[in-house]
């Protein structure tokens, strides 16, 4: 007995391509948004790269890209069959293509789970490439005349602006570096020598951040220099005040960025996935509905669709016996082809 059939006369096989025709043609538009995503996504890692250490990976941009490609030209067919479908003359033309599109779209649906799988799987590594990344940064963001390095400062001062953090973890992250060159310090001022001297590494320490960690919603003007020094400003305590910098660190802002990218793209291409999942289904149910009527010459004819010839266990059975003749088949091939031992 087949698997859930249905009844069918003309005007529900008319409404199911007409309604299936719409379905497709739905699926090649979030098809062209896959794309436009993908594109998208790429072009906002290659803009922080260099925070990223340029290591940041464009796998899931890559296969957003292929799979959008991919979508926009599968569906376009398949709503080209459905629109063809009533027609007897060209439904016998495209009916030997029917089972090998629709194995053709379970395959696609498998490949997009994996990219949604992907998009939520390799958030952790960009929060890795970003922690790795930022650091380095804010260690190379003083070597504005190092070939390679011209850009980091500009690059991160841009990011902490937009994002409004400050810092890989926090704004203290740039007490631990010197992010001012030797070109800009006064050598034979006193003050910084005995700063540099009083340094194991011999760098310029202080407990100042760049001014874009300024926060220019504060009614204060930006205290960016002797955070730390209550006496260095009037009527303030760092332990107790709120700072006008940013507090949140640029890895915590950056990553939740791309997680809402990539989490969003994710859940886009699941609800694509069920999309095609009922294209398929009805895709199946007309092309049955087409070969079970009894009589083709006459369209007013009723017919029985269904997704499955037999019953789920009976045709699971049968997918079981397959591979397993197949397996027999593929062991005795190998045995054959196996030399043969004359005896001694």
């Amino acid at each position: 007995m087949p698997f859930m059939s249905v009844k069918f006369n003309l005007q529900k096989r008319v409404k199911l391509a007409q309604g299936l025709w719409m379905f497709y043609w739905l699926s090649v538009i979030v098809g062209i948004s896959i794309f436009s995503l993908g594109i998208f996504f790429k072009i906002e890692l290659r803009k922080r790269s260099e925070v990223m250490d340029n290591s940041e990976s464009h796998l899931v941009p890559n296969l957003l890209i292929l799979v959008g490609m991919l979508a926009c030209g599968l569906n376009a067919f398949g709503g080209k069959m459905c629109h063809d479908a009533l027609d007897p003359i060209k439904f016998s033309k495209m009916k030997p293509m029917l089972k090998p599109f629709m194995l053709l779209s379970c395959g696609f649906s498998m490949l997009l789970l994996l990219v949604a799988l992907l998009c939520f799987l390799m958030q952790f590594s960009i929060y890795l490439t970003l922690a790795e990344g930022l650091k380095n940064t804010i260690r190379f963001y003083k070597d504005t005349d190092t070939p390679g390095r011209c850009f980091m400062k500009r690059t991160l001062d841009i990011t902490q602006i937009e994002f409004r953090c400050c810092g890989n973890n926090n704004f203290r992250d740039w007490f631990e570096v010197q992010w001012i060159s030797n070109r800009y310090l006064d050598m034979s001022n006193d003050v910084v020598k005995d700063r540099v001297l009083s340094n194991v590494e011999g760098k310029y320490l202080m407990d100042s951040v760049p001014f874009s960690c300024c926060n220019p919603g504060s009614p204060r003007p930006c205290i960016q220099h002797h955070l730390t020094n209550n006496s260095a400003h009037y009527d303030y305590d760092h332990r107790t005040e709120e700072l006008n910098i940013w507090t949140r660190g640029c890895r915590e802002a950056v990553f939740s960025y791309y997680s809402s990218i990539m989490t969003s793209i994710g859940v886009l291409i699941i609800i694509t996935i069920i999309l095609e999942s009922m294209d398929v289904a009805g895709l199946k149910y007309l092309s049955t509905s087409l070969e079970t009527m009894t009589d083709p010459e006459n369209p007013e004819c009723e017919s029985e669709g269904w997704l499955l010839e037999k019953g789920f266990k009976e045709t699971f059975a049968d997918v079981l016996t397959k591979l397993k003749t197949l397996g027999r088949a593929n062991q005795v091939q190998e045995g054959g082809d196996a030399p043969e031992v004359s005896p001694p």
